[in-house]
């Protein structure tokens, strides 16, 4: 194993904030310190390796390994060549009811590239706490996913199983794609603001994109 000093993972490209997720933008240390375990690819293994754990009891995987792989297979090869691993990643419900949970993160440094989704609760539903989200939050989801319901002071929304799996893989996989894209070709000036917005606008083009090849025009 290398030591920190030598992995040098940055947890953007240049900024103190984890690159993407969508529910908040901190992140969890004790977490964010297993990454140091996973070692730079050779040139000739097959990427991306994917690494799966076993979902907690209260939570599932909306993707699997092979749901992924095809979906990569849409994107141009250019833009997911220097990608090393995907993690789907479990997480406790104490870990979910954190403010500082994410639904996927990218991360790179050290000579590698990680894109991490974490499981979903098995009640489908999406917490946002006490607060009604922002309508900008809300603009994001709507493509996939509007039942918005106020219950016992909690604000959530309402998925089913077909609207989650779009969502991850349309949605939020394409958008940590999109980090990764900007951070091998600087596509985005350095901003928190308009790097998120590039990756935005990358999983609306290329979800439409593939919904348009997948579905041809009658």
């Amino acid at each position: 194993m290398r030591s920190r000093k030598e992995t040098a993972w940055k947890k953007s490209r240049k900024f103190g904030d984890i690159m993407g997720g969508r529910k908040y933008n901190k992140w969890l240390n004790s977490t964010f310190d297993r990454f140091h375990n996973l070692e730079p690819l050779l040139e000739y293994d097959d990427t991306p390796v994917f690494i799966v754990d076993n979902p907690s009891r209260d939570f599932f995987f909306p993707v699997t390994k092979e749901d992924i792989q095809e979906q990569l297979k849409n994107l141009p090869d250019y833009q997911i060549k220097w990608l090393s691993y995907i993690w789907l990643k479990k997480q406790s419900q104490k870990e979910f009811d954190n403010e500082n949970s994410l639904q996927g993160c990218y991360i790179w440094g050290g000579g590698i590239q990680l894109i991490t989704l974490y499981s979903f609760p098995n009640d489908l539903k999406m917490n946002f706490g006490k607060k009604r989200p922002k309508q900008s939050t809300l603009n994001w989801y709507k493509a996939f996913c509007s039942r918005l319901v106020e219950e016992k002071q909690n604000w959530y929304l309402q998925w089913t199983k077909e609207e989650i799996k779009n969502y991850y893989l349309n949605g939020l996989l394409l958008h940590e794609i999109g980090h990764h894209i900007d951070n091998q070709y600087k596509y985005s000036i350095a901003s928190i603001t308009k790097a998120e917005k590039w990756a935005d606008n990358y999983a609306l083009y290329w979800s439409n994109k593939i919904r348009e090849n997948i579905e041809p025009i009658k």
